[in-house]
This record gives C-alpha cells, structure tokens and sequence, in this order.
C-alpha cells in the first residue's frame, strides 16, 4: 500500500500570516490577545494559540477595555469593525488579501451604480463578512440553479463577486448562468478564487487518476477543505474528510492499494505527518509527493508587527 502525498497542500499565505499576526501580537503585547472567531478554521491551529495565551470570542463586546483584537483571516463586516472603533480597541487585521480584494471589488462596482449579486455559501464567515463591508443590498447564490431566481430585469446593471474558497468548476458553472440570463453583468470570471484554492484543487484532480482512496486532512466547516473532498467524489472514488489521525477509520482502506493524502489551506503540516505514520502502522510502504506547483507567495504583515 502506498501513499501518495499532493503537491501543494496545507497552508497558504493567508493562513500563515492569520497566525503569524496572533503569533507576534502575543510576543509584543504580552496574553491574551483576543481573536474575533476562529482565526482559521482548525481545531489544531487554534487549540495551540490558545495555549499560547490567545483568547477567541465571537463578538466584540466579549473582548475587554483595551485589549488587543484580531480579526480573523475570513474577514468581518463594517459592523465589527465600528464596534471595535467605538471602543478604540486596538485592532490587528488578519484579513486574508484576497479577501480584503474581493471587498475592494464589490464597494467599486456598487459605486458604479451596480446590484451587487455574491456567489458563496450562506452562513459562511467569509460571505456573512463580505455582506457587512457592503452599503448596499447583495444578493447571495451557490447554484446554477438559483440564478433562475434572481428577481432583477434581464438588462439591470448587475455584478458579481465569488466567496474565495468555491470550487473553481461549480463557480464558472454559476457565471455562465448568469452571463445567459442577464446581458449587463460585470465579473472576475474565477480569479476571485485564491490561488491555494485553485492549486489544490487541481492537486487532487491528478493525484484522483493514481489513488484508488482520497484522505483530506481539513475541519468540518473548512470550505475549501469540503471542496477537496467532493472533487475526489466527482472524479468516482471514496473520499474522506479527517480532523486529524484519530478520525482515519482502518475500514476505508480494505482492498486499497493507493492512497491520496492532502490538506484544506488551514490544516497544519503536522497532522498531515501524523496521518502518515498511522497509515504506515495500517501497512503503507512508501510515501510519494506528487510533482505539483511549488508556492512561494507571502503576504506582508500588518506594519506595527514588522519589526
């Protein structure tokens, strides 16, 4: 039984920045440091910053007088931000760049005179944020199917931004419907979502013609780590989606002779090693990486952490 490890994987630059700005906050200021949210979506990642002294409230008003807060990687809506402003709470903004350039793109085509319509998954943090930083209304959709209702005129001047962590291929599949039934509609095509996402996304894909399983180590409410794991059950094989090694059931891989392993852009390189020991004590022989895109993108950090 071999194991066969996609290239790329696990984080992206705006996971390691996120951590890195709670990282770096906790050595300046000193604990806690308060984070608005999970500062990703990983039990792991924020189990270890809570140990480090970081303290994670859903709302501003938990967050005491004066106290240091981060906002999440996902984004937040204009309310927060005010809500924090009120305070003169000093904020850190761990908004990943590709979501602050998604809100950048939405706020210039509605000063355009433009509806706004966002392709993403409700409830989501990143879409409940991106909604908040808009002064006006914003119709959200997931599906093809959904476009059929949209309630504006054929010739409206609408426009579209996509959530960053979709599926590049349900995402286009979105766009088309739109760009058939509506003749002044104006969007990024699919360069909304990220490069990780993308990248990984085509990760699996190749690695779904070598595997006879797919393993996605990610959480349950990671959107691109979910995405992931449905691209392995599009292309007809059984695919899984783990918290960690304890999650690995021994049943999945009866009768298997390839084993695709990868990771949701918040998942840390560590639980990723842990799998892999424990699918070597369930008899795998060899790891192989797969050839894949080598990722060297950084973001920069906020400029009072620089130093």
């Amino acid at each position: 039984m071999r194991v066969i490890l996609a290239q790329p994987r696990g984080f992206c630059a705006g996971v390691v920045r996120a951590i890195d700005i709670v990282e770096r906050a906790l050595d300046k200021y000193q604990a806690p440091v308060y984070v608005r949210h999970e500062i990703v979506h990983n039990r792991r990642v924020v189990e270890d910053l809570k140990a480090k002294g970081a303290i994670f409230v859903e709302e501003i008003d938990q967050v005491p007088d004066s106290a240091h807060v981060v906002f999440s990687a996902h984004g937040v809506s204009r309310s927060v931000v005010k809500a924090a402003a009120s305070r003169s709470l000093p904020v850190l903004d761990a908004t990943c760049p590709l979501v602050s350039k998604v809100h950048a793109q939405a706020k210039r085509y509605v000063r355009q005179g433009r509806s706004l319509i966002l392709i993403g998954h409700a409830g989501h943090p990143e879409v409940e944020g991106t909604i908040g930083q808009i002064d006006a209304p914003v119709t959200l959709i997931s599906t093809p199917e959904e476009v059929a209702g949209v309630d504006f005129p054929a010739d409206a001047p609408l426009a579209y931004v996509t959530q960053t962590t979709l599926s590049v291929d349900d995402t286009k599949a979105v766009i088309q419907a739109l760009k058939r039934r509506f003749s002044n509609i104006l969007g990024p095509d699919t360069t909304d979502i990220c490069y990780a996402t993308q990248h990984r996304q085509s990760a699996v894909r190749e690695m779904c013609k070598l595997a006879d399983v797919i393993l996605v180590v990610g959480a349950k409410n990671s959107s691109n780590s979910n995405r992931l794991r449905e691209i392995g059950l599009e292309e007809g094989l059984p695919s899984y989606l783990i918290d960690d090694a304890a999650a690995l059931d021994p049943t999945w891989l009866e009768g298997k002779h390839s084993i695709g392993l990868t990771a949701g852009a918040s998942a840390p390189e560590a639980l990723i090693q842990e799998v892999i020991e424990t699918l070597k004590i369930l008899g795998a022989t060899t790891v192989e990486p797969m050839d894949g895109v080598e990722e060297n993108i950084e973001f920069r950090l906020p400029a009072e952490l620089r130093a």
